[in-house]
């Protein structure tokens, strides 16, 4: 089980705007760091720096086919729940201060008297 800081550490990873679209783009399946590039419009090396980040925390990985590496989504589950995010399918929820008071009482311990 992961601690907090742990938890925290990747949230910090996933965190960033580049790292985010090369995993939307793998979600959709393996490329290729050209490819990435390509699509991301950002330089080779940048792309190989966040790939790394991404695959010390075995997000990604990859596979060498002759001199091309080709990465893929090494967490699927975990991809799945950032796209979910990020496409908003985790609508916010409004709750009323009597819901709010209701809801709150239930999670206090009965003291007994």
């Amino acid at each position: 089980m992961n601690s907090l800081r742990e938890n925290a550490d990747l949230l910090r990873l996933l965190g960033h705007p580049t790292r985010l679209a090369i995993i939307q783009r793998l979600a959709k399946g393996p490329q290729c760091v050209t490819d990435i590039q390509e699509l991301l419009d950002v330089p080779q090396a940048n792309v190989s720096q966040h790939l790394m980040a991404l695959r010390s925390r075995r997000i990604v990985d990859y596979c060498e086919h002759g001199n091309l590496r080709c990465y893929y989504i090494a967490r699927p589950n975990l991809a799945k729940l950032v796209m979910k995010f990020l496409v908003e399918e985790c609508p916010v929820v409004e709750r009323s201060p009597a819901e709010i008071k209701r809801l709150g009482s239930r999670a206090r311990p009965v003291v007994p008297a």
